[in-house]
């Protein structure tokens, strides 16, 4: 608690420093004028001067503390604009506000290079973080086709991915309950499809997503690990537009336009955009991809999302969103399973005249529900469902930001299990969790150090548990291409996941709420007992990183992480006995056990990005560990070594023919070889059970402290395209390309009982088009 004093009298001194002086303040949005979307990223400066500052991701700027006179605002852009400049006059204690357009240029003209990007490595802090556009996305190659965020994060430092058929993404050793997913402000319960490939996002309507993969700051809470925070753009203010695609994959429709048009004499307006995606796997790939399976592949879903966004004339907004998202996967003779969510909600932004903060707020409900047919086995089911709200300010002091908030959510969880011998356990509850926050953000005069100082306070109702949690964030400006960064804090959440390790494929993704019936200690791995003081999970982050500035479009990161995992709260799938049964070892009669961990490693990122040349090139190193009270294992995604080479070429006269690659390298997963073999009796009729001619199920235990690894796991990905423009707004994309291009036998499982080994899929040649309107 000592380090969570000191943290607050920080932020209460950063806080004290705000001062009133006889200043001005400029203040608006940034927009594309053909479209009306706002510019994500871009310096506004006071042209003459080093005053200015970067819009946000809803294209907003504030400019404070400018003396009193005439200025020349300027935005000067690299991305196919014309360079804008507006006369301003700034007086005394008044707030300018202005909506400036960009127009695309005309004429390839020798740009003047003002990055956004390079202004945001000085003055953000960037810790674990990894900000995503739909144009980043696009760089990658396209598994059946359409760019998909799914595909994208595999290739992130410090991500791993499990595999193609009911694959998740791991983030720094935190499991998939522990990352928090964010649309539009809304907690979205499962983002990826079963086939692992694809997201339920449609990547063209994305603004921008920011991924946390660790030492985020207090805005977040709820989670132990990671953030996803994905923003969607507004439809077309000034025309109907669309996109149409298919390939053997799925195929997609993308709508957006006015409901009431962006005009030159008034700034509001109102835009729909509406998306639907669907695959039709399981019957193309009977044709096309037999050799894979003569069944077909098994996946299929269907993807839908809606948003009108309501805009007014001094950039205040509101939007209101809607999805329905669903999965299917029909294995033949294994198991069936389903999932469906769906949800809806708002968010909105305000700009108060005369005050120079910023209001944003979001409400939403959203509902998932899993349900899994093993064949032979009892039917298993998890639902949750619940609302989030929240609403959050942001004062502007220059370079220096203070936010602050409150966060709501209720949700309930519906359980329904039987573990590997028929013992059954259920779950029915509800809980409420509210959270306050308040973050600093302090940039010193010459930007030689960023300090970003935030306490969160977290409390659990369903628990009666309060979780203080400071966090801090920092950069040292070593020089303007050498810069240190770090970043740590403390983590809770409730949630815990109801997923079976029993299933041969592992696609059941439930919810638990986190239970008030824990063990009251634990054995720690020195043989000492640890009493238990809390009920939630918890966990600590640290993190320390350099970047450099090798060359003008060449960059090196590399951050050290390490996570405690101070407390776990896991499925005791070993349970043989009721509770009541004190009789029985605590271990086999209790419904959840108690675990710790760790999580560390280093993430290596060289990025190169010119003109017609992007290469991206990770390795991660990591160690993942679990204790849970009787011995120490590797958790079944603990990847040792794990590199990606992306790259990306922009060729042709016209720039229109563009070659995507990816390769991916990484160590074997860990696993327990097969000790032995034993008949499994049930004795279905109790004591009366006859033994000599009862026939029971074969099963299997496993070797004592031995550890080994699946052989290493590489795949070559390659596509090629070309774009034909048709009209001004008018233009078709083509695409061939291939998943695994040499067809490398990636172990996906093994099935010990029939001792046979499952690969992931095999190459698979696409070829894909679209048409952009």
């Amino acid at each position: 608690m000592n380090f969570s004093r000191s943290l607050i009298i920080i932020l209460c001194i950063f806080i004290a420093k705000i001062s009133f002086s006889q200043t001005g303040t400029v203040r608006g949005f940034v927009y594309l004028k053909d479209s009306g979307e706002p510019m994500l990223f871009t310096n506004v400066i006071l042209k003459g001067t080093t005053i200015g500052n970067a819009t946000d991701v809803n294209g907003y700027f504030s400019i404070n503390k400018i003396p009193p006179g005439n200025y020349t605002l300027m935005i000067a852009s690299t991305l196919g604009y014309d360079t804008l400049m507006e006369p301003i006059t700034v007086k005394a204690n008044e707030i300018v506000n202005k909506k400036l357009y960009l127009v695309k240029s005309n004429v390839k003209l020798k740009v003047i290079e003002i990055s956004a990007e390079q202004e945001a490595k000085q003055t953000e802090t960037q810790v674990s973080v990894n900000k995503i556009d739909p144009i980043m996305i696009k760089k990658l190659p396209t598994v059946g086709g359409e760019p998909d965020l799914a595909q994208y994060l595999q290739v992130l430092p410090g991500v791993i991915f499990t595999g193609d058929q009911g694959g998740q993404l791991y983030i720094r050793g935190g499991s998939p309950v522990q990352n928090k997913v964010l649309l539009d402000g809304m907690i979205v319960y499962n983002p990826f499809h079963s086939i692992g490939l694809f997201s339920v996002f449609d990547a063209d309507i994305i603004r921008n997503a920011d991924v946390y993969s660790g030492g985020f700051g207090a805005e977040y809470g709820g989670r132990i690990s990671s953030v996803m925070d994905i923003t969607t753009r507004d439809g077309n203010k000034k025309r109907v537009a669309g996109k149409v695609a298919a390939s053997p994959f799925g195929a997609k429709v993308l709508v957006e336009g006015p409901l009431k048009r962006l005009k030159e004499t008034s700034n509001s307006s109102i835009s729909f955009i509406l998306s639907a995606k669907t695959s039709y796997l399981p019957t193309t790939s009977k044709v096309l991809y037999s050799y894979v399976d003569e069944n077909g592949l098994p996946f299929s879903f269907n993807d839908y999302y809606g948003k009108v966004s309501f805009n007014s004339n001094n950039g205040s907004k509101l939007n209101l969103f809607g999805f329905n998202f669903s999965d299917r996967v029909n294995y033949k003779s294994v198991q069936n399973m389903k999932w469906d969510a769906y949800g809806g909600g708002g968010n909105f932004l305000v700009v108060p005249n005369n005050s120079p903060i910023l209001v944003n707020g979001n409400f939403a409900y959203s509902q998932y529900k899993v349900l899994l047919q093993p064949e032979g086995e009892q039917e298993k089911s998890s639902g949750i469902k619940g609302f989030n709200m929240g609403v959050g300010f942001t004062y502007f002091m220059s370079k220096n930001e203070l936010n602050y908030g409150l966060e709501v959510l209720g949700f309930t969880t519906d359980f329904d299990f039987y573990n590997s011998v028929g013992r059954h356990l259920s779950q029915n509850e509800n809980t409420t969790e509210i959270g306050g926050y308040v973050k600093y953000k302090y940039v010193s005069k010459h930007k030689k150090l960023l300090i970003e100082p935030s306490f969160r306070l977290q409390y659990y109702a369903s628990l009666s548990n309060t979780s203080p949690e400071p966090r801090i964030g920092l950069k040292w400006n070593i020089t303007p291409r050498v810069r240190f960064k770090a970043a740590g804090g403390m983590y809770s959440q409730n949630l815990i996941a109801a997923n079976s390790d029993r299933d041969v494929v592992n696609l059941f993704y439930g919810f638990l709420s986190g239970p008030d019936n824990l063990p009251e200690e634990m054995t720690n791995k020195d043989g000492s007992v640890k009493e238990i003081k809390h009920k939630l999970q918890k966990a600590n982050h640290y993190i320390f990183g350099m970047e450099f500035d090798l060359a003008r479009h060449l960059d090196l990161n590399i951050e050290a992480y390490r996570k405690d995992f101070t407390q776990l709260t896991n499925l005791n799938r070993n349970k043989l006995f009721e509770e009541s049964q004190t009789d029985k070892p605590e271990m086999l009669r209790r419904d959840y056990i108690i675990e710790t961990g760790r999580a560390q490693g280093i993430d290596v990122v060289l990025k190169y990005d010119y003109k017609r040349f992007y290469v991206w090139i990770v390795y991660s190193l990591g160690y993942v560990t679990r204790w849970d009270g009787v011995q120490e294992y590797r958790p079944h995604y603990d990847r040792r070594h794990n590199a990606n080479i992306v790259a990306s070429y922009t060729f042709g006269k016209d720039r229109n023919w563009e070659l995507d690659a990816r390769w991916n390298l990484g160590s074997g997963f860990p696993f327990r070889p097969t000790g032995g073999f034993y008949e499994d009796l049930n004795f279905s009729d109790g004591i009366t059970t006859d033994y000599t001619q009862t026939n029971g199920d074969l099963n299997l235990f496993y070797a004592e402290g031995q550890v080994h690894e699946l052989p290493w796991y590489h795949r070559l990905d390659i596509n090629i395209k070309r774009t034909f423009q048709l009209f001004e707004n008018t233009k078709i994309e083509a695409a061939i390309g291939a998943t695994n291009v040499y067809s490398r036998k990636n172990v996906f499982y093994v099935d010990r009982i029939q001792h046979k080994t499952v690969y992931q899929l095999p190459i698979l040649p696409t070829v894909s088009i679209s048409m952009t309107f």
